[in-house]
């Protein structure tokens, strides 16, 4: 302990909303594992699951005042102990890290006692625990020798977690490499005072885990203000110049000691941030009453969503809570409960860079059935050359399920060549590295589009079995003009003439796939076996990224799904087939009236139709 120097798994979030009713540890696991394999792999590691995008890194601070000679209570603690074993699974907790001070003395007493605390975690969850200068004495370095700490909280306590990676010969520092979101993590817990030595080991073990994310952990790093901005303590920058800065690996530096908590973001060698944050609350309500931080990290949504609070409070009845116990049970200023946004594969890229899969041939992706299959790469198209190249008009796309679909390209109205370009570009999971670049709009209408020949079989296919019709899409950022209602795909003719009369105008065509002013999804079809017009809508789409997009009907009615979800505005109503009326399909523009006024703004990459419904993990990309 010291004063400073100067004196949306889920937004909010699934911990506490768990504590009124804790189920027992792995009781979600069944609802969760799609297989029973992995069911299998959560029970082994005690309700956690490895493979989650989401997990849980539990941080506890200086516990000193809870082991302070006669005046000890290791209640609370165990308390919080109690939680994280409870709720291993439904937070998915990995992993929890003590900041040191677990004692106020370090004596043996103190020491043994705390020792038994620790009982009521020990085999449950895997945690990593480091001296503080409280527990040792604070004049020495990690060469200090023996000690009631290093007797209890030694190598020996972590030989059996699965997660232990070893220990400093001296036994004060060792790391722990944890398997959470489907990929390892490196936690180093490093004594209040490293030593050169230590940092050397520290050093070691870093190279000798390179591609490994790392969080540092240790007593005294950084010390705050009373508005929550941290810097470096002099201990802190002794490890910011002989450890962190150099290695980036290590993005998040977490320590205790002082107080009032704060945190700011570093800039390290490479330039790349490292957030550095103080966690302690050993000055409130009984000593902190064993109050944790939660950091959840979340890849699927590239953020660590970070609370702190005190299980012991919240397993109190409500009614029967003192206003002191009320007023700690969760802190919630900017610096206790917080979100950090990280692209976790932009931040990782300098020592562990994702492979991008490599394309797959056309022949791995048309399963039965496949009526069509476009992509724009070479496979596809000879007009595949360097990013930018305009795409003539007569160029030809071929259809690679070898039944004669093959797209001519043209361009509307008066418009040049940069209304259609080949790209590079491509979503992650398509099968072709390759799009097509569209130029798109309105005032003046403009853009270009490519269509069938008027003998493709396509043009009349009716699909009365069923069919899954699917594109993948990327919209410019910024979303610049008005592009409202532009088509990504349809087939030409009126709808009207199909006999059709309950739509919202008989000029409209028989099946088109279209996006709102407001960036949603419309799937307008006419069936042929009915005289209706069920329409699906989707959320608004995002900018500047690659959404997947499929359409799927098992010859009853339509679902839409987005990036591999089924999207809430699914019309119930009956829907067999599409009212096709023999003319050309085209790919980038819709017609109203049989006229073209402007096409897609965007990309457009591989375009597969076949004919049955596809269930979501035989999509073009699979998604899990």
């Amino acid at each position: 302990m010291s004063t400073s120097p100067d004196q949306n798994r889920l937004h909010r979030r699934t911990l506490l909303r768990a504590a009124v009713v804790a189920p027992a540890a792995g009781a979600a696991v069944t609802a969760l594992d799609p297989t029973a394999a992995q069911a299998a792999t959560t029970a082994r590691h005690g309700g956690f699951d490895p493979e989650n995008p989401r997990f849980t890194l539990a941080v506890l601070p200086d516990t000193q005042y809870l082991f302070d000679a006669d005046s000890a209570d290791p209640a609370p603690l165990r308390e919080t102990f109690r939680y994280l074993v409870a709720e291993r699974a439904e937070a998915n907790i990995a992993f929890m890290t003590h900041l040191g001070d677990v004692t106020e003395h370090g004596t043996e007493d103190e020491i043994a006692l705390a020792a038994d605390t620790f009982r009521t975690l020990h085999g449950k969850v895997p945690y990593s625990v480091l001296a503080g200068n409280h527990d040792i004495r604070s004049s020495t370095d990690d060469q200090r020798g023996d000690s009631a700490y290093l007797a209890e909280f030694g190598p020996r306590r972590y030989a059996s977690m699965p997660t232990f990676g070893g220990a400093s010969p001296d036994g004060y520092n060792s790391y722990h490499v944890l398997r959470a979101a489907d990929r390892e993590w490196l936690v180093l817990a490093l004594d209040w005072r490293v030593s050169d030595k230590g940092l050397r080991w520290a050093q070691g073990v870093l190279d000798a885990h390179p591609t490994l994310p790392a969080v540092l952990t240790t007593h005294d790093m950084a010390w705050s203000d009373d508005d929550g901005k941290a810097q470096l303590s002099d201990n802190g920058r002794r490890l910011w110049d002989g450890l962190v800065r150099d290695n980036d690996q290590i993005f998040l530096a977490l320590g205790g000691h002082y107080w009032p908590p704060g945190r700011t973001v570093l800039s390290n060698d490479a330039d790349n941030d490292v957030h550095v944050h103080i966690t302690n609350y050993q000055d409130r309500y009984y000593g902190g009453a064993g109050m944790i931080r939660t950091y959840g990290f979340d890849l699927a949504r590239g953020v660590i969503d970070v609370e702190t609070f005190s299980p012991w409070f919240l397993a109190r009845d409500p009614d029967r809570r003192t206003p002191l116990e009320a007023e700690t049970i969760e802190l919630t200023g900017p610096v206790d409960r917080f979100t950090l946004t990280i692209d976790f594969n932009e931040r990782f890229k300098g020592f562990a860079p994702v492979v991008p899969p490599k394309p797959r041939p056309a022949s791995a992706v048309m399963p039965r059935g496949t009526v069509a299959y476009w992509r724009f790469d070479t496979s596809g198209t000879t007009a595949a050359g360097s990013p930018g190249t305009p795409i003539a008009d007569g160029a030809v796309v071929r259809d690679l399920s070898g039944n004669g679909n093959d797209l001519t390209v043209s361009r509307l109205h008066s418009s040049g060549p940069d209304a259609l370009t080949w790209s590079a570009d491509h979503h992650p999971g398509q099968p072709a590295h390759a799009s097509l670049r569209f130029d798109g709009g309105k005032s003046p209408d403009r853009g270009a589009i490519l269509t069938t020949g008027p003998q493709a079989a396509l043009n009349s296919r009716k699909f009365t079995g069923g069919y899954t019709i699917e594109t993948f899409i990327r919209l410019p950022e910024p979303f610049e003009g008005d592009h409202s209602w532009m088509g990504i795909l349809s087939w030409e003719g009126r709808n009207g003439d199909a006999g059709k009369t309950t739509g919202w105008s008989p000029l409209e065509p028989t099946c088109s796939l279209n996006l709102s002013p407001e960036r949603f999804l419309q799937f307008v079809v006419y069936p042929h076996a009915q005289d209706a017009d069920p329409t699906s809508w989707s959320h608004a789409l995002p900018v500047g990224r690659w959404t997947h997009i499929a359409v799927v009907n098992d010859g009853r009615r339509t679902v839409v799904y987005v990036d591999g979800s089924k999207i809430a505005r699914n019309p119930t109503q009956r829907s067999t087939g599409i009212a096709t009326l023999g003319k050309p399909f085209v790919l980038g523009a819709t017609q109203f009236d049989e006229r073209f006024g402007q096409s897609f703004y965007g990309w457009i990459g591989d375009t597969r139709i076949v004919n049955r419904a596809l269930p979501v993990r035989d999509f073009l990309t699979p998604f899990a």
